[in-house]
């Protein structure tokens, strides 16, 4: 069978742009020529070890060259790449190794002593830190085959499984979305159609890769197209903004609270940001301030949605309708489609379909079979609805809709009214049982140092603009937002919290 998924990159790759800087890190730099040699010696080493196609490797690291190298190594074999959350508890890890039976887990050296113990309870055949590793534990450069003999890649199709993505499990516990080589291409299709990527690009990866969004719309757009990554193991906004200057950086991705921390920056004014064009913004709607503050130095951003099952794309607002549709997360993705029952205004369950759209959920048929209409379609769990123009707008999560008094209340809405006010720089409301009204909403906010805001404040200013029974109740006034690894608030705790 020939090999038609992900596997086959890099090697056009080395073909077509050979000297041409791939990726760099910790002022590294790997051309596509070394960057396909590297990925071949993974792939080498994975078959000495008895990795055939449809086993599962998992990674669990932060981003570095060596990240992408074992998945395009996976992908070659025909194994399926499992990237773990380096935030996860043990018993999380765990889980993910164990759900997924994976036959080995690669790790970043530091981590050898807390994966270890881990691996072992979840039965993993073989345990490999990147690297040299030592003579008793050689790592991946170490191992026999890690010379770099090649081999045919294994023959998979577009719809054979390419990577185990575990959903971050903010309403129970994680699933594994099996992602197929089609879903991944088709993914990064879309961004290159949509996002206008080119060869030229230079992206600033200040995400983990171990999170879709980072991985499909991030590394993958970057790679097909043969640009070139610039990886950060962590984000400090003081280090990004010198990273956009030094390396001529052209496209950057992250959330709204990213972008808040690089223009609260001291160094925001005096960087040199002359080379950015391409800022994308998930997670949630971009607050007013902060378009305004990127807006004053010359820049918009393009906003989107999308979901683990969607891999994870599904729309996306261009800047050149960030005011005119303010609120809004865009037009389906170019081969993606997005559907809201009903005439357009209406609110209801997005439905998604699409090539990206998942296979299902791993050894989960009854869930996955639930997370279908009858014609296939994606049931997101998310609200919305589509405005006349078919643009989608978000009201919040089917599960966080707040129902007061027989009144749908929808999160998103107030949300977004609440990060507007002056001095707020994060909002979440949640739903709290009420003896009179059932439920009434509660807004959580992190807000600056200098800034004293309370409930009659905050229902003073909103009063007027919406309806009063969508009024907060309460503020409630936190240190931080307990956020999942790709940057969105883990209401489960807050209603743990203050109970919801």
């Amino acid at each position: 069978m020939h090999q038609q998924g992900i596997g086959t990159w890099l090697a056009k790759r080395r073909l077509r742009s050979p000297e041409k800087v791939a990726l760099v890190h910790d002022d590294r730099s790997t051309t596509y020529r070394q960057f396909a040699d590297r990925a071949d010696q993974v792939a080498s080493v994975l078959r000495r070890l008895g990795v055939r196609r449809g086993d599962a490797v998992a990674y669990l690291g932060e981003n570095s060259p060596d990240l992408l190298q074992v998945m395009f190594g996976v992908a070659q074999v025909g194994a399926v790449f499992v990237p773990v959350n380096t935030r996860l508890a043990p018993a999380e890890v765990r889980h993910v190794l164990t759900d997924s039976r994976a036959r080995i887990l690669i790790h970043d050296p530091e981590l050898t002593e807390a994966v270890t113990p881990v691996a072992d309870r979840a039965r993993v055949p073989h345990v490999v830190s990147t690297g040299r590793g030592t003579p008793a534990r050689p790592g991946l450069t170490r191992l026999p085959g890690a010379e770099g003999a090649t081999a045919e890649p294994a023959g998979v199709g577009m719809d054979d499984p390419a990577a185990i993505i575990y959903t971050s499990g903010t309403t129970g516990r994680a699933k594994g979305a099996v992602l197929t080589h089609g879903n991944l291409t088709w993914v990064a299709v879309n961004c290159v159609v949509d996002y206008d990527v080119v060869s030229t690009d230079v992206a600033l990866m200040i995400s983990p890769l171990f999170h879709v969004a980072s991985l499909g719309m991030g590394a993958l757009p970057v790679i097909l197209k043969g640009a070139t990554m610039v990886l950060e193991r962590g984000f400090e906004p003081g280090r990004a903004l010198a990273q956009i200057e030094r390396h001529g950086v052209t496209m950057l991705s992250g959330v709204p609270t990213t972008y808040q921390l690089m223009a609260d920056h001291p160094n925001w004014a005096s960087t040199d940001l002359s080379t950015l064009a391409k800022l994308t913004c998930g997670g949630s709607a971009v607050p007013t301030r902060i378009l305004r503050a990127y807006e004053d130095r010359g820049l918009s951003f393009s906003q989107g949605y999308g979901m683990t099952e969607a891999s994870p794309g599904v729309t996306s607002l261009p800047p050149t309708m960030t005011r005119a549709k303010q609120g809004s997360v865009g037009l389906p993705h170019f081969f993606t489609d997005v559907r809201v029952p009903g005439p357009p205004g209406t609110v209801g369950e997005i439905e998604i379909s699409g090539p990206n759209v998942f296979a299902g959920y791993l050894g989960l048929p009854e869930a996955t079979a639930e997370a279908l209409t009858a014609d296939g379609w994606f049931r997101s769990g998310d609200l919305g609805y589509l405005d006349s123009d078919g643009y989608l707008h978000i009201a919040g999560r089917l599960k966080d809709m707040i129902i007061s008094g027989g009144e749908n209340i929808y999160p998103a809405e107030l949300e977004l009214l609440l990060s507007e006010i002056d001095g707020v720089t994060a909002a979440a409301v949640i739903g709290v049982p009420d003896e009179r009204w059932g439920e009434v909403p509660w807004a959580i906010m992190t807000v600056r140092a200098d800034v004293t805001i309370d409930t009659e404040t905050v229902r003073g200013m909103l009063d007027g603009r919406i309806a009063r029974y969508k009024l907060p109740q309460k503020v409630v006034i936190v240190n931080d937002l307990p956020r999942t690894a790709s940057g969105k608030v883990r209401k489960t705790d807050l209603r743990r919290r203050f109970g919801g």
